[in-house]
């Protein structure tokens, strides 16, 4: 009887661990492949889930920072999808590689081809970008989700310091300090000539293959400290009982 009352405080502590610890509801979301350094280029990968369990995403809408415009967007082909670039005139004209730009991309979007994101699956959409701000310590870009019953899911609230999580947060990338001798690596998309890398946007497998680790090894971990978490509160019943009898 006892080791029955133990087994089920262990079960209950344990269903709380995890349900602690279970992600939000899933949304788009940046993350840049290697770092997006201040100053410098970075490829970031748009992750967009399927929510849904009767319906296909087959479209995504990203629109650009206007408060920091970046000069040079240049999406990578995804297979299914086709991309589509928009541009806007800049009030303020900035310069790149020595040259004068006057407008930038203010949105691109991506439609499918065939029958986009399935239920089940998600879909990474590669972005090269720069350069990224130097006063800025993140960036945020609004997107727009639609789904093939035509239903549209707005990715649109920006994330303040201090608050919880909006019901629908727009991505946002998080921008890391400068190298401190001003020198750029791989992941800044542009060689030492100044010329644009054509490996850039090549390192997505490399990136995958070392994220993958660090998400099984994040698993491992949260697997581990669930069950020790467990196995505290089910001593602590025991014990807690031994006391009482004694």
């Amino acid at each position: 009887m006892k080791a029955s009352r133990i087994a089920a405080a262990a079960a209950v502590a344990g269903a709380a661990v995890l349900a602690l610890s279970a992600p939000a509801v899933a949304h788009v979301t940046v993350q840049p492949e290697g770092e997006a350094a201040k100053g410098s280029y970075a490829v970031v990968d748009f992750k967009v889930p399927n929510e849904r369990d009767d319906a296909s995403t087959t479209k995504l809408e990203v629109t650009f920072p206007a408060d920091h415009p970046l000069a040079s967007v240049m999406p990578q082909p995804v297979p299914g999808w086709k991309a589509e670039v928009t541009k806007s005139k800049l009030d303020k004209p900035l310069e790149l590689h020595g040259k004068k730009i006057d407008e930038v991309v203010s949105k691109v979007t991506w439609t499918a081809d065939g029958k986009g994101i399935e239920p089940g699956f998600f879909q990474k959409f590669p972005v090269s970008i720069g350069t990224l701000p130097e006063d800025a310590d993140e960036l945020a870009f609004k997107a727009l989700q639609t789904y093939s019953d035509k239903e549209v899911v707005r990715w649109i609230e920006v994330p303040q310091k201090g608050q919880e999580e909006p019901d629908n947060p727009a991505p946002v990338l998080a921008l890391s300090e400068a190298p401190e001798d001003g020198r750029h690596g791989a992941s800044d998309g542009k060689a030492e000539d100044g010329t644009e890398n054509a490996a850039a946007g090549t390192g997505a497998a490399d990136s995958e293959e070392s994220g993958g680790g660090t998400d099984t090894t994040a698993r491992v971990l949260g697997v581990v400290g669930i069950v020790v978490g467990a196995a505290g509160v089910a001593y602590g019943v025991l014990a807690g009982r031994r006391r009482s009898t004694t």
